[in-house]
């Protein structure tokens, strides 16, 4: 590993290059807080893709993109005045120290779970009408419901265990199936929304990350389809000629193949 000297002068090459393709490059030039936003957002899920897929060499990679983001945004804000990297690093350094007196002061902790409680108690102290103020608008749902009950456990709001849960699991799926008896669109997708807020809750007391759960399901999806059409075409017929009974055969056997690996 680099030493602690490499890794600043590392860091003050990164800041170079960003001063003279800012100056230099047509495209650099023309970037803004706006114009860069979404070109983040896509950089941030190349990173999670390669953290879910654990590509170590792919993560170091994503990193930099991230990296590079970060030292863009800073670069814009010296350009108006308002800030600089410097004033980013100290600024998270600050907040870091204020945010574990556990470490930097004589609080006591027992576990995790008091670091967390802590936690969303010094947000409110700084000024956070909220605890749920954190949670960005723009999270994806999933990504926002875990995050919205993980606040409220934090000052207490939570149930008691998994049983009580999954009760309301069960509450939820009986209402929504009562709205379906009704067909009503709007009703059905307001329970329907309850049903998936409940079970992310359960997941959550279980341990499981619903969003990494959902995903891998994906990819297996994804796997199977993919292999059901290659197999098709191998066999000279074509996907949408086949009924569902002989797409399933297909799908079957692409289950036996990746139990295999």
């Amino acid at each position: 590993m680099n030493t602690r000297e490499s890794q600043l002068s590392a860091f003050n090459r990164l800041l170079e290059i960003m001063d003279d393709l800012r100056e230099k490059c047509p495209w650099d030039k023309k970037q803004t807080f706006e114009t860069l936003r979404h070109l983040t957002i896509e950089e941030t899920y190349e990173l999670t893709d390669a953290i879910f897929d654990r590509d170590l060499e792919e993560i170091k990679k994503e990193l930099g993109d991230v990296l590079l983001h970060i030292v863009f945004y800073a670069k814009l804000g010296s350009e108006e005045n308002a800030f600089d990297i410097a004033d980013v690093c100290n600024a998270i350094s600050d907040k870091l120290v204020m945010r574990h007196p556990h470490i930097y002061a004589d609080v006591h902790v027992d576990n995790e779970e008091d670091v967390k409680k802590n936690w969303e108690k010094l947000k409110l102290k700084e000024g956070n009408t909220s605890v749920l103020s954190g949670v960005p608008k723009s999270l994806p749902a999933m990504i926002k419901a875990m995050r919205i009950q993980e606040k409220a456990k934090g000052v207490g709001f939570d149930w008691d265990n998994a049983d009580q849960v999954w009760d309301k699991v069960e509450e939820e799926m009986n209402e929504f199936q009562a709205e379906v008896q009704k067909d009503d669109v709007q009703k059905m997708e307001e329970e329907f929304g309850d049903v998936l807020f409940s079970m992310i809750n359960y997941a959550r007391f279980k341990n499981i990350n619903p969003e990494d759960a959902l995903e891998k399901t994906n990819k297996k999806f994804i796997y199977r389809f993919q292999y059901l059409e290659q197999e098709v075409q191998k066999d000279g017929k074509q996907l949408s000629d086949l009924t569902l009974e002989e797409m399933d055969v297909y799908w079957n056997r692409a289950k036996i193949e990746k139990q295999k690996k």
